[in-house]
């Protein structure tokens, strides 16, 4: 199975008129040039790390796609091309993926992409602390056969491997950061842009300057991108009222009318779910939730139809499940699976023990508003379940992915391929599993999506979600209409498989 491609360029054509037009000038004459242009984009998540090994992805990916380049990029209708690599090829098992390097690509420090450079970023992200690091957990050996050719083998098939190749498990750095003590904060990549170190204020706002020497320089559509984070809606809203941005990811589509409003185009789409995990499916720290009907009350106890207007402004689709649409797993029918029903939660509650009540420790911080917290706790409440909830900080995502807390309530993308979502919160060793929990049937699913025949492994899919819900591994609320807002002098196509549309994606308009 052989992928020959050539990068698909962004044409460029217009360039100084859309830069004119971006900062209000008017051209007087043929030989007046173009002034600077400058993208200030606004994020919704801070940066992990700049560390690729350490690197998140989805609403940070623009921090990285500015000074990093992947080894293959997804179109934005998520197939993919070229990257850093120009050709990818699986042998007939299926467990060995050769990748040939462009020749003519120099890290920002002057060193060049090699292959053993390349080898050496690919081990070091799955022995890294990535969220995402289990993508390259079937990876036994990443090894440079030539200057220009890398071959990955795998233990077992991984169908998504070049998929995860084009996000941050594909991401490349200098040698020079492989041991650097500033490597989370001093990216040096072979990517569009270089970080402003002088003009970055570390957590809140990253400046960064296009790189002359780009091998890709049709992609670069900005001198100067400007990224600033905004942890409260609030905030967000006022600088997009403000003139402040010229593009942003939204934090809830109830802000749309008032960014339209503003003179604002807003893209929507829907590529997430939102509702709760409940991780501690074997009962380690709250042994009520080791109990099927504690979780199956859980879900019956959620009105989603009301929680998405009053949530989201009816911007969403009530939903119990938590595969993509678009995968072989989706089953329309299990969008209601758990109809609104107090009176079966609480019937539920007593079966399993606990007709007084289940009390649940939760985190309480910025990234779900209050009054959205005492909205939950409010149904949750009415059967029998006492949210509490414990006041965090930075070290919000460290605890819940270190079984810190039986439930909590998250915001996660939904995969564009039913193994994705397996591999990523399935696995005893994904990520979204904090509690790390084996369960037979779930292992052997697994197994079937990932190396078995098409038809098979389809077939595996819509079962093992079957399952997952009947099990309430999770209690997912809606599928919330996301939105990437744009002003009159900018666009963006939105990105299939991404929260954010990817960088070389948005543009000045034509």
């Amino acid at each position: 199975m052989k992928h020959r491609t050539s990068l698909v360029r962004i044409a460029a054509a217009g360039t100084a008129i859309a830069a004119l037009a971006l900062t209000g000038c008017a051209a007087t004459s043929a030989e007046e040039s173009a002034a600077p242009t400058t993208l200030r984009l606004g994020v919704v998540t801070q940066l992990a790390s700049f560390a690729p090994w350490e690197a998140s992805w989805a609403n940070q990916s623009p921090y990285l796609q500015a000074v990093y380049d992947t080894l293959l990029r997804a179109e934005p209708d998520g197939s993919l091309v070229a990257g850093l690599a120009t050709d990818w090829e699986w042998d007939d098992t299926k467990t060995v993926l050769t990748l040939t390097l462009r020749d003519d690509v120099t890290f920002t420090d002057g060193e060049e992409l090699t292959a053993q450079v390349v080898a050496d970023y690919l081990t070091k992200f799955r022995d890294g602390t990535s969220e995402n690091a289990s993508f390259l957990a079937g990876m036994t050996s990443a090894e440079a056969t030539d200057d220009r050719t890398v071959t990955i083998t795998l233990a077992a098939p991984d169908p998504a491997l070049p998929v995860y190749l084009s996000q941050n498990a594909g991401l490349v750095g200098s040698p020079a950061m492989l041991d650097a003590p500033d490597a989370q904060t001093t990216p040096i990549g072979s990517g569009p842009y270089t970080l402003n170190a002088e003009e970055t204020v570390v957590g809140s706002s990253y400046a960064f300057e296009a790189n002359p020497d780009y091998w890709d320089a049709d992609s670069v559509h900005y001198d100067e991108i400007d990224m600033t984070f905004y942890g409260d809606p609030t905030a967000l809203m006022n600088a997009v009222k403000g003139g402040q941005l010229d593009a942003t990811n939204t934090t809830s589509a109830v802000q749309i009318p008032e960014a339209e409003a503003a003179g604002f185009t807003a893209e929507q789409y829907e590529q997430n779910w939102i509702g709760y995990l409940l991780a501690d499916r074997d009962g380690t720290v709250n042994p009520a939730f080791g109990d099927v009907r504690v979780r199956q009350a859980f879900n019956y106890a959620l009105d989603r139809e009301g929680l998405v207007q009053a949530l989201a402004g009816g911007y969403g689709t009530p939903t119990t499940q938590v595969f993509g649409v678009n995968t072989a797993a989706y089953d329309e029918a299990l969008d209601e699976a758990y109809p609104y029903d107090p009176e079966k939660a609480r019937e539920l509650l007593a079966e399993a023990g606990y007709a007084d009540g289940v009390k649940i420790v939760m985190p309480s911080s910025n990234f779900v508003p209050e009054s959205e917290f005492a909205i939950y706790a409010e149904q949750l409440g009415a059967v029998g379940f006492e949210v509490e909830g414990e006041p965090t900080g930075d070290d919000l995502f460290g605890r819940m992915l270190t079984g810190s807390w039986a439930a909590f309530s998250m915001l996660l993308q939904t995969d564009p391929t039913a193994w994705q979502t397996v591999q990523f919160s399935l696995l005893p060793e994904s990520t979204w599993n904090p509690f790390h929990v084996a369960d037979p049937t779930v292992v052997e699913l697994a197994d079937v999506i990932r190396s078995g025949e098409p038809a098979d492994a389809d077939a595996a899919a819509a079962e093992l979600n079957e399952y997952i819900v009947d099990q309430a591994w999770f209690a997912p609320v809606y599928r919330p209409s996301s939105a990437f807002l744009t002003n009159e002098s900018t666009e963006a196509t939105v990105q299939a498989d991404n929260a954010v549309p990817y960088l070389w994606n948005i543009r000045p308009a034509q």
